[in-house]
């Protein structure tokens, strides 16, 4: 069978280790029909304790690489999105490559040389410059025009053959201005990353929309992270915003902290929204207030479009959108006011 033990497997050892009859574990070893997955799975850790090779026929071959591409992984969104996507790239049998992108690192661009270098059956693009309206889209038609299966997550490319997957950013903050709004909340803040991001532009537009009826808006946009954060909240603050909403978990713990730093309390004097729903965030202090993006739902959704087009049916063009969440937590509260 090919084992590399220096010893055959001997069939008594391993059902006395799985807990099986000998004849079962023959069945097993052999790929024989009848025996159930809890059982067959028994059997081959049983294996793997004793120290033997699965024979050949037992293991699991890849049905090819496909590219992962993500921006940087400090904010926890990311290495959600990726772990997500890589398990059910794995259960379909394709093992990811997870290219992740790092200031002054690999471009996204030279991630796609390499990537086709090792001839990937697809790639995935999470959050990245078909998300900048700055950037030049002639690369990914390019890619499709080479006949290279490409999915889209958070971002859109208009005119694109390709699918795209986004979290409703209008509706997530037009969610968030009338929660603010419903505690009483006029001077409400906007903080988020530079305008030329599409994720961005449309929050601004659900922002300013929701705040017709509500107040003057007051937007800043700055760089994404907890110290842009800081320093926009810090602004909004002190021109009198009693409440900001922020483009990303990370940047509304920066407005915590710029509150803190003013003697202000969260959420009794000024109240904070965060986006995303990160791992941890409900674990914060105050745990945050947030729009949660359907993450596991967006993936899942990608990675089935991907692999359809791998399969050669033809892809998409339209681009999908995500309800978001609105989960109230510790960070919002009536208007002190």
């Amino acid at each position: 069978m090919g084992y590399s033990h220096p010893m055959r497997p001997r069939l008594s050892d391993i059902a006395r280790q799985a807990g099986v009859s000998e004849a079962t574990v023959s069945r097993v070893l052999n790929d024989k029909p009848g025996v159930g997955a809890a059982t067959k799975q028994a059997v081959l850790t049983a294996l793997d304790v004793l120290g033997y090779e699965r024979p050949a026929l037992l293991r699991q071959h890849s049905a090819g690489l496909v590219g992962l591409v993500v921006p940087e992984l400090e904010n926890p969104i990311f290495p959600l999105f990726a772990q997500v996507i890589s398990t059910e790239l794995a259960a379909a049998g394709y093992t990811p490559v997870l290219c992740t992108q790092n200031p002054g690192g690999v471009t996204e661009d030279e991630y796609v040389d390499m990537l086709r270098e090792r001839h990937v059956s697809g790639i995935v693009f999470v959050s990245g410059l078909h998300a900048d309206t700055a950037a030049d889209p002639k690369r990914y038609h390019d890619l499709v025009d080479s006949g290279l299966p490409l999915v889209f997550v958070t971002g859109y490319v208009d005119g694109l053959p390709a699918p795209c997957f986004s979290c409703d950013d209008t509706t997530a903050a037009t969610l968030a201005v009338e929660h603010l709004a419903a505690l009483g909340h006029r001077r409400i803040g906007l903080i988020s990353g530079p305008e030329r991001f599409i994720p961005v532009r449309r929050k601004l537009a659900g922002y300013t929309a929701a705040m017709a009826d509500v107040g003057d808006p007051m937007v800043e946009l700055t760089l994404f992270g907890v110290e842009g954060g800081a320093a926009a909240a810090g602004r909004l603050f002190d021109a009198g915003a009693t409440a900001v909403l922020c483009g990303s978990d990370l940047m509304a713990l920066g407005a915590v902290q710029a509150a803190r730093s003013r003697g202000l309390s969260v959420p009794k004097d000024v109240s904070v929204v965060g986006y995303d729903d990160s791992p941890l965030i409900a674990y914060t202090d105050p745990p945050l207030t947030t729009l949660r993006q359907p993450v596991r739902a967006m993936a899942t959704a990608a990675v089935r479009a991907l692999l359809d087009e791998i399969g050669g049916q033809p892809a998409p063009t339209s681009e999908y959108l995500f309800r978001p969440e609105l989960v109230v937590r510790g960070s919002t509260a009536p208007c002190a006011g």
